[in-house]
């Protein structure tokens, strides 16, 4: 028994020593929390954003932005559209924070900002249902486009004139469908309307009406979404490079971006918006692209 107790006692100093110094360590991880809890409450965020820009982009980043100043109550986000031209114009004047654009800085000779690209998205001719067909070949698109065909019976479809719908020269989505949809060709005189929604709504409601729209306004079946060439406009055709007809979503910064700019610009590229938003609203995330594009529209594989 006292054998017991002489080998007993220094046994439990030692076990005594170990839940000391457990507790101590315990007691520096609550200090640390506690720092890094201060240092959060520290850095709330609190300010205001105003982003300018593609219409084709749009959608996404006000359902993101909303979900953010959720999430960070002082701050205030304003989304407007007005093209990319707009939005690349006016973030290189400081009229805005953040410019959407659906091309590159680059083509409109802009310099000095940074490109963010956040998401893909892919465009596609679209057409009044009642004209009847569902697939174009990319040489008749082009001879409709340039009015060299005005009749869909032309093309097999309903005996109905051609109305071409277009969108105004500072239109991302314009230079995009021209630039891989028409090879370059010059569009017709057509109606020419700015916002995407608004496209779609002419469209929907004009008999014989052509248009073009990203696939993130192809919802619903008040339009026809145009194969071309036999391709599907499919997110899966565009990221394996078969569908030609899509563009990066770029969130332009004049330089490097600020606090705010850099927080809400990194939600963008979170987990949660990439898998969430960006998907359920006909986006692409840039990560599961099988190919990539240059700033010269220069495609290849990853």
């Amino acid at each position: 028994m006292k054998r017991l107790k002489k080998f007993g006692l220094p046994a439990m100093m030692a076990s005594l020593m170990i839940v000391m110094a457990a507790c101590g360590g315990g007691a520096s991880t609550d200090k640390s929390n506690q720092g890094a809890s201060k240092t959060t409450q520290t850095k709330e965020l609190s300010g205001q954003l105003v982003i300018s820009g593609s219409t084709a982009l749009q959608p996404l980043v006000a359902a993101a932005a909303e979900e953010f100043m959720n999430k960070n109550p002082k701050v205030s986000i304003q989304v407007n559209g007005g093209g990319s031209g707009t939005g690349l114009s006016q973030v290189s004047q400081g009229a805005v924070q953040i410019g959407n654009s659906d091309v590159f800085a680059e083509d409109k000779k802009i310099t000095g900002l940074t490109d963010n690209k956040v998401a893909v998205v892919g465009m596609t001719a679209a057409i009044n249902p009642k004209v009847g067909i569902k697939d174009i070949k990319k040489a008749d698109l082009i001879k409709v486009f340039t009015g060299k065909i005005t009749n869909w019976k032309e093309l097999g479809g309903a005996d109905q004139k051609i109305t071409l719908v277009n969108r105004p020269e500072s239109s991302g989505t314009r230079a995009i469908f021209n630039k891989f949809a028409l090879d370059g060709a010059k569009p017709a005189e057509g109606i020419t309307q700015d916002a995407s929604n608004t496209v779609k709504k002419i469209i929907s409601e004009t008999p014989g009406a052509i248009g073009y729209l990203a696939f993130s306004y192809l919802t619903d079946n008040s339009v026809t979404p145009l194969s071309i060439d036999g391709v599907a406009p499919t997110a899966e055709n565009v990221q394996s490079g078969k569908f030609p007809v899509w563009a990066y979503e770029h969130m332009y910064t004049k330089g490097q971006p600020t606090d705010l700019e850099k927080a809400f610009l990194d939600y963008m590229m979170s987990d949660e918006v990439q898998t969430g938003l960006v998907t359920k609203q006909g986006y692409l995330p840039v990560s599961k692209m099988q190919v990539q594009r240059d700033a010269q529209g220069n495609t290849t594989k990853k």
